[in-house]
């Protein structure tokens, strides 16, 4: 039955829609807490949380209740034609949570139309469609997304209606800054900042947009207080900040509720997308008042922020507050850390283990050597399905697993999931 789907889905989506995230696909028919199940009845741990979006799990009371509370009602959809008391009472939490003084929040459906937005709020504000963005980033795949994406398998197109110049990656293992210590990795990023600014752009950038650990990227993440330092530098210029927390927001990270909070540093804006919505299509962007009301025409999102995905959205953010979340997030993803570098040790083929909270990844190389083993986390991310885990593949190279469970994972699925995953690495 799968062998014909597959078929079905060749024959009708796009080649590059791609079901196929190991050596055989697979349909997911059912979940519950963190577990999923296949078309044949095959059990799964699922540490990928749909690319890091079921982040409470599947079938969490108090999110279905809450959308059919909604659904109860007979209104799924209303237009911001009309006031929508789930869209404002969401939004109205956002803010506060942002550390934004006064600020708005515009709802949108995904992380691409999210970043698209604040791109439209920064470049208008400042009247340049001049960006600065990172290295082996990942910001979503429409036009402009695109263009502010820094990792080649995603680039499909070379067209762009920006002009983009590009800072160095927190990569600890290659490029130019390798190696160094956290200050002299920040000192040379700065450096890196000041010398772009000078030499490829006119002067008059909108904006800088990053993702405070590189999700795509296989979870690359600079030293803490980076991009508190290059914040300096582009407030020098009058330059905005926009952080990308698609992957790093609601508490993920463990350490803080935002990613960008590692860093000393306040955005002018952040867009969210993925985890609020625990699934239902909810994502956008709060910023500074001036920023966002920066459009100069009437727009809106005709799904963005809709009464369904707005109740899943304010049960979402209700439950990962009430259950302590980001530090349920904190000491679930140390054990898992902890017990992934000794379950690894004696392994020549893994060059790092990465991440804060429940947001980790392992970069497989060959052995004795920084270059990087595609195939070698291909045959792992298999054998860990085939033991009864689901997790993710990434990195610039396609060398690098990566891990985003649902923010609920106990400690003892943690331990089951780990038992598997360093089993999976010595059997490869």
């Amino acid at each position: 039955m799968t062998d014909d789907l597959l078929a079905r889905h060749r024959a009708v989506l796009p080649s590059w829609v791609s079901p196929l995230y190991g050596d055989e696909a697979i349909e997911l028919v059912a979940g519950s807490g963190r577990r999923v199940t296949d078309s044949t009845g095959k059990s799964y741990l699922d540490f990928f949380g749909g690319v890091l979006t079921t982040m409470l799990g599947h079938d969490i009371p108090e999110i279905r209740e809450a959308v059919e509370r909604q659904l109860a009602t007979g209104l799924a959809h209303t237009s911001t034609l009309y006031l929508i008391r789930q869209q404002v009472e969401l939004a109205e939490k956002i803010a506060a949570l942002s550390g934004i003084p006064d600020a708005r929040v515009f709802f949108s459906t995904s992380g691409t139309e999210a970043n698209e937005a604040a791109l439209l709020f920064a470049t208008n504000h400042r009247r340049s469609n001049q960006i600065l963005a990172v290295r082996n980033s990942y910001h979503g795949r429409s036009f402009g997304a695109m263009a502010i994406t820094g990792h080649r398998s995603w680039s499909a197109s070379g067209l762009s209606p920006l002009q983009v110049s590009w800072l160095h990656s927190g990569d600890r293992l290659r490029g130019r800054l390798a190696g160094l210590s956290d200050a002299d990795h920040i000192d040379a990023a700065v450096e890196d900042l000041r010398e772009v600014l000078a030499t490829t752009t006119a002067g008059d950038v909108a904006a800088l947009i990053a993702e405070p650990i590189q999700g795509v990227g296989g979870f690359v993440h600079a030293p803490d207080g980076m991009f508190g330092a290059l914040k300096k530098e582009l407030d020098n210029h009058g330059i905005l900040f926009i952080a990308d927390e698609v992957q790093t927001g609601w508490g993920r990270t463990g350490d803080h509720f935002w990613g960008y909070q590692a860093h000393d540093v306040q955005p002018d804006l952040i867009t969210f997308a993925k985890g609020i919505g625990n699934g239902f299509a909810l994502a956008g962007v709060v910023g500074r008042a001036d920023l966002v009301n920066a459009v100069p025409a009437t727009s809106f999102s005709t799904f963005g922020g809709n009464p369904i995905s707005t109740a899943a959205g304010n049960a979402v953010l209700d439950y990962v507050r009430d259950h302590n979340l980001q530090q349920h997030a904190k000491n679930v993803g140390t054990i898992l850390l902890d017990g992934l570098r000794a379950g690894t040790a004696d392994t020549d083929t893994v060059a790092e283990i990465r991440g804060r909270g429940l947001m980790l990844a392992i970069e497989f190389v060959r052995p004795g050597t920084t270059e990087p083993d595609p195939a070698l986390a291909a045959r792992i991310l298999d054998e860990c399905r085939r033991g009864g885990l689901l997790v993710g593949k990434g990195g610039l190279h396609g060398n690098v697993l990566r891990m985003g469970p649902p923010l609920t994972l106990t400690e003892d699925e943690a331990r089951e999931g780990l038992s598997i995953l360093v089993d999976a690495i010595h059997r490869a």
